[in-house]
């Protein structure tokens, strides 16, 4: 008997291994063809976590520096800057995206003076930097730093002052280089947005492209059609996070994926919302997506309602389910809490924990930003995963919970960790604010 095996790719991640026998009258005694998947540097930006960032003149930080877990909770009062250490991160990924640029992110964000720290005084430079790692526990795989200005006159555009890439400890890019110096015009676009400019380092560009950013706002969800087209950015026609295009981005998932994910959401509302079943995606006339439900009730069949009927929970909470289960990259979330029953949010810790397991994504990273002491109650939460955002007159601080003395103390003499953090985020002079309107 004699065996061929002929291998061959048939899309960039699969490829056909065919195994054909054949016997000594040359008559085919059996064919297999089998359908492999092949690792793709996709997969391998799969593993990755951002595992340290550090911030110079950010928003509200003038420098900070800070450690960041599988999961990683950000608590603090109001204006402390939990939206906006989320947003550093959001820049990155607006760097990487096919449709994003250092221009377009600075101009989403209403320019350079807009981000720059209040607290930064006579320091023009605005820097970002974060490690990389397949491993929150192991040393950086990769490290990638921006540092970006203004021009003083001119055309004021924002450029370039330095970028730098290290794999391991070697550095492999590092900018503003000979080319830079002889075309200045180089400095005003990153490498990081480049195809033929990060080929060193393209698995970070990878990993950055496919971090995702949810705040779902149920008000533009309901009425995406009223809204669409009212900004320009890359981010609101493609990854808007606020909830415009999440029925379109929810219809164009592959068949299988998006049956499997509706009804893994489907079962796990049947347990947080009274009565509801069978959710499904459909299409109205024109062939616009909706999502539908069935009310149970006293007629025997029930009530079909669309999601312009749902409540807002009912909404977080669908968003926030999706969200979790869509892509590998880390997920940036904001209070997901809002809208939701306190008994649904005490599980929020567990269900990100849990929603994956035992598929490809089941260790991503998620970040979130939270007010909610229901959620920090959980006992899925460990000190060493909650940062603590402190505002200064020179800028916001942060510190990690298990660094904090008391407040292990605290914990280990029985205390939750909502009930012995919250009191450290609480505004100075707080109890002043009920006697505003009251003299």
């Amino acid at each position: 008997m004699i065996v061929y095996s002929i291998e061959f790719v048939v899309r960039r991640d699969y490829k056909v291994n065919q195994r054909t026998s054949y016997l000594s009258n040359g008559r085919v005694a059996y064919s297999l063809s089998l359908l492999k998947r092949v690792q793709t540097p996709e997969d391998e930006g799969l593993k990755m976590y951002i595992t340290r960032i550090r911030l110079k003149n950010w928003r509200n930080f003038r420098s900070v520096d800070v450690r960041l877990s599988q999961r990683t909770y950000l608590v603090g009062p109001n204006a402390s800057g939990k939206s906006n250490f989320l947003d550093a991160i959001r820049f990155l990924r607006d760097l990487s995206i096919p449709e994003g640029s250092l221009k377009m992110a600075i101009t989403d964000r209403h320019g350079v003076s807009k981000v720059r720290c209040l607290a930064a005084r006579t320091e023009p430079e605005i820097e970002i930097e974060v490690d990389i790692s397949d491993s929150v526990n192991r040393k950086p795989t990769w490290t990638y730093m921006v540092a970006i200005m203004q021009e003083r006159s001119g055309h004021r555009n924002t450029y370039i002052k330095r970028e730098k890439v290290w794999e391991g400890r070697k550095v492999i890019v590092e900018r503003p280089d000979t080319n830079d110096e002889k075309d200045p015009l180089r400095k005003t676009q990153t490498y990081l947005e480049q195809i033929n400019a990060n080929q060193k380092f393209r698995p970070i560009a990878e990993m950055f492209s496919g971090i995702r950013y949810m705040h779902l706002v149920p008000q533009l969800l309901r009425h995406a059609g009223q809204y669409s087209g009212s900004e320009s950015s890359a981010d609101s026609q493609r990854y808007d996070p606020f909830g415009l295009d999440f029925l379109e981005r929810l219809s164009k998932t592959p068949k299988r994926i998006k049956e499997f994910r509706l009804k893994r959401i489907e079962k796990a509302l049947n347990f947080a919302v009274p009565f509801f079943q069978d959710l499904t995606e459909v299409r109205d006339k024109l062939g616009r997506p909706h999502l539908e439900a069935k009310y149970t009730h006293w007629r025997m069949r029930g009530a079909k309602q669309w999601e312009d009927q749902f409540s807002d929970g009912t909404l977080r909470l669908i968003g926030l389910l999706w969200s979790l289960m869509e892509g590998d990259s880390p997920v940036l979330l904001e209070e997901p809490e809002l809208s939701l029953n306190h008994s649904i949010i005490r599980k929020i810790p567990g269900i990100i924990k849990n929603i994956n397991k035992g598929r490809k994504n089941a260790n991503r990273q998620v970040i979130l930003s939270t007010h909610s002491l229901d959620l920090l109650d959980s006992n899925e939460i460990g000190l060493e995963e909650i940062l603590i955002l402190k505002p200064s007159q020179e800028g916001t601080v942060i510190e990690q919970a298990c660094a904090h003395d008391e407040i292990r103390a605290l914990v280990e003499e029985g205390m939750t960790p909502g009930q012995a953090i919250m009191p450290y985020t609480e505004p100075d002079n707080i109890d002043e604010l009920n006697t505003v309107y009251s003299r």
